[in-house]
């Protein structure tokens, strides 16, 4: 069964009518319609018609983009229609995954998008190392500078309370929790 999918974003004021068209232009006998961001993986239309797919079944878009504007998205949406043992349609783009041409094609995306994360990666690890060069380190800033954790201690010690000294820097008790483990970990050591 040919299964139809529309999506137009929820910002923009698009009307679905003429992917609506389209899609029984196409042959679709259902069409799941969607008002979301394509960016966005929280689309419940495109879940439950993704739940629902039957071996055979050919879910079909009148472009990609309404698929989803992410090319790492799209094949994840891809693998699942593969595994429901259904295939995919896009009317503009032409590409036909139940046929062998627009198998490769997907194929052919599935290999830029690697090589993209591969990339990705490099050039990430790359600018840690570069930051490391300069001494910077990863992660989150403290909270509070290392005099400003000395007198954290001081003040643990003299007895005040930590959810005293959090409202007094003004940071989360946890905070001090954690000065205060580190205090009673040095101690021990």
């Amino acid at each position: 069964m040919l299964i139809g999918y529309a999506r137009v974003s929820k910002t923009e004021d698009q009307d679905i009518d003429l992917q609506r068209q389209a899609l029984k232009a196409a042959g679709c006998k259902r069409i799941a319609e969607e008002k979301a961001s394509g960016g966005r993986w929280d689309r419940p239309e495109l879940h439950r018609l993704l739940g629902e797919l039957d071996k055979g079944d050919v879910v079909v878009v009148w472009k990609l983009d309404r698929l989803s504007r992410s090319l790492r998205d799209m094949l994840l949406i891809l693998d699942k229609i593969e595994d429901a043992g259904a295939g995919f349609r896009s009317i503009t783009e032409a590409i036909d995954t139940t046929k062998p041409a627009g198998r490769m094609m997907m194929q052919m995306l599935g290999s830029f998008a690697e090589f993209e994360r591969a990339m990705l990666r490099e050039r990430t690890r790359a600018g840690i190392n570069a930051a490391r060069a300069h001494g910077r380190v990863g992660g989150r800033q403290p909270k509070l500078t290392q005099p400003q954790r000395e007198e954290v201690r001081a003040m643990l010690a003299a007895g005040r309370s930590g959810a005293d000294i959090a409202r007094l820097f003004r940071v989360h008790r946890a905070t001090i929790s954690r000065i205060k483990d580190e205090q009673r970990t040095v101690t021990r050591s």
